[in-house]
């Protein structure tokens, strides 16, 4: 919890002055943009390139021994889980920042900002999790580390890094989709890594976003016999995916390559494709790039 621990709280009043909850993302008058509370913010002097920080990787690590017991906060009681399990939500993230930066996490650690981490009122500390927002499609991995928040219809707290990399840190929140990543997928993305004669990883995903803000951290592509493709984005539901390729068709009807969508991992990867050569997607990657301000990459399959 922002702040001090869930356990060392205690009561409500050490809630409010020691873990950041309930107001944290509540505009005042005065306030700086973005809808962050009080001193909270950006930092002074933040890294050069947030977008170039990396997710967090997520790996198979004992929970910790008491921030996973149940506690209250603001006079509700929270349960959180106990093992590593699949668990997918919607709702709206907020994030926190520069008021807590240094300060001790519900896990013991300090909180970085700039580290891609985040705060959720359930989840097993420690855990990762992928966040997907729902306005624009960017995706990141992030690790458990802390609780809240308790505002009512909002299910995580992000480190502000990830915030910005998802691309709502003026707004202040964004609809969300959260879903926790289990030991399962870790053991078997370890195992694609390291089984002899697999595919190194050689192209990446494209940020799904039209508005041209930051990227999110690419995804892997593994590479694959089969045609040469434009990856324009990567969802983790097909719907997602589908409403992304319906609303850029319009804006993309020179384009003389079908749209499609592709499950794989996991993820519904839109591809516009196939292309005789890298060249040729290369140049079309730079004509979606001028059109819809979206950073699109060469992949083959």
């Amino acid at each position: 919890m922002r702040g001090e621990p869930v356990l060392a709280c205690g009561i409500v009043a050490a809630l409010l002055a020691g873990c950041g909850t309930v107001a944290t993302r509540a505009p005042e008058a005065g306030a700086r943009p973005g809808g962050y509370y009080k001193d909270d913010g950006p930092g002074a002097n933040p890294p050069a390139n947030i977008d170039a920080i990396a997710d967090a990787e997520p790996r198979v690590e004992p929970l910790h021994r008491f921030a996973n017991n149940p506690y209250t906060a603001l006079g509700r009681q929270y349960v959180p889980f106990t093992e590593l399990r699949a668990h997918r939500e919607r709702g709206l993230a907020s994030w926190y920042g520069r008021r807590y930066h240094g300060q001790r996490t519900s896990g013991g650690e300090p909180y970085d900002m700039y580290a891609m981490t985040a705060a959720h009122p359930l989840l097993p500390i420690p855990s990762y999790a992928r966040v997907t927002n729902l306005a624009n499609g960017r995706s990141v991995v992030v690790r458990i580390n802390d609780r809240g928040p308790f505002i009512s219809g909002r299910i995580i707290d992000l480190s502000y890094a990830a915030a910005w990399k998802l691309g709502y840190v003026a707004s202040g929140s964004a609809p969300v989709e959260v879903d926790a990543i289990t030991p399962g997928e870790i053991r078997l993305a370890a195992s694609r890594r390291t089984a002899p004669g697999a595919a190194a990883p050689a192209e990446t995903v494209a940020s799904s976003t039209l508005d041209g803000a930051q990227a999110s951290r690419p995804i892997p592509v593994a590479v694959e016999s089969g045609g040469i493709y434009l990856q324009l984005g990567a969802f983790t539901g097909r719907d997602n995916a589908e409403n992304f390729r319906a609303r850029i068709r319009g804006r993309l009807a020179w384009l003389e390559r079908p749209i499609e969508v592709l499950q794989e991992d996991r993820l519904f990867r839109v591809h516009a494709g196939p292309y005789r050569s890298r060249a040729e997607a290369a140049g079309d990657a730079e004509r979606v790039r001028e059109a819809l301000e979206l950073k699109s990459v060469v992949v083959v399959r």
